[in-house]
């Protein structure tokens, strides 16, 4: 089988290599398709504390496909089933999955294509946001995420303020239910633009899905008394500086959205199932570029560059 395989910073070469073998308790997955997802950045730029070449198929994690053979033990797939899976090796033509670790999508989503894991994320951070009818929500960020939040706490019933650098992203933003949005300038410009919106009340939920320091003094600055700033961006270049003076003075809660139960993930992936066939959420047009496993090293400079338009890219085998 082919399978892409980083072997130096920035460059990627496809390779033959054996198929997997499965073991007790897995499933060998023929690969449909797999997301190129920011949190994979750092090893494609290079870091000191990387080794290259990476192994086979390596960093793709959301990854779906058709079940081709199943090993013993396993009870809930079996051959010609379609699953959204979990690992560390999608970006090639077929992967392994153990049970604990993909699940099935129903026949509502035949043809359509499902990265499971950021969608599953975009579930379990909205619930461990805890957004109620009737709050101010601003979501720092509107990309992939960003705007599958957006509409998640429309839908729930929250007036949703959208703040991003971007203008087409603001657009997304519109059309995934925000009722204001808000370019990103400097934290002051921003923050006082929100306070207008808000008549100084602040937000009661403020989701900073960016990963940079200005968006948490941001949140810090528009979050309301008692509030709760989530931290849904991917936080991977330093460390961080925070106003603890001022979360102690607004009595604000702060919540990591990441999970690191595999559990969570799949509870995250099935509820995302549910709401993308009920309708809650509608990724598709967000999948904005469809490239060949030829072409993963541009879906990495996408990713890394943003252009115009540019939301997010899947890898289609």
């Amino acid at each position: 089988m082919r399978a892409a395989v980083l072997s130096q910073p920035r460059t990627i070469n496809l390779q033959e290599v054996d198929l997997p073998q499965i073991k007790p308790g897995e499933v060998l997955i023929r690969v449909e398709g797999c997301g190129v997802c920011s949190s994979s950045l750092p090893l494609w730029e290079g870091r000191e504390w990387f080794q290259y070449p990476s192994e086979p198929g390596s960093p793709g994690h959301e990854g779906w496909g058709i079940v081709e053979a199943v090993g013993s033990d396993v009870q809930k797939a079996r051959a010609g089933d379609r699953v959204a899976f979990l690992s560390y090796h999608a970006y090639a033509d077929y992967d392994v999955a153990g049970e604990a670790s993909f699940i099935t999508l129903p026949k509502e989503l035949e043809g359509q294509p499902f990265p499971g894991e950021p969608l599953g994320c975009a579930l379990n951070i909205f619930e461990r946001s805890d957004v109620k009818a009737g709050d101010t929500v601003a979501i720092i960020g509107t990309g992939f995420l960003g705007a599958l939040l957006c509409q998640l706490a429309k839908e729930r019933g929250a007036k949703v303020i959208a703040v991003s650098r971007r203008a087409f992203s603001l657009d997304y933003a519109r059309r995934f239910g925000a009722d204001e949005v808000v370019p990103l300038t400097s934290t002051w410009e921003t923050a006082n633009k929100i306070g207008e919106i808000t008549r100084g009340a602040g937000c009661s939920r403020v989701i900073e899905a960016t990963g940079k320091q200005e968006a948490i003094d941001l949140a810090t600055e528009i979050v309301a008394e008692y509030g709760r700033i989530i931290i849904a961006g991917y936080h991977q270049d330093g460390l961080r500086q925070v106003n603890l003076q001022k979360w102690n003075w607004k009595a604000i809660d702060v919540i990591n959205a990441h999970e690191r139960d595999p559990r969570k993930y799949l509870d995250g992936m099935e509820a995302a199932v549910a709401a993308v066939v009920s309708g809650r959420i509608n990724p598709a047009t967000l999948y904005t570029d469809s490239l060949s496993l030829e072409q993963l090293n541009k879906g990495f400079e996408l990713t890394a560059n943003r252009p115009e338009g540019f939301m997010k890219a899947l890898i289609r085998m």
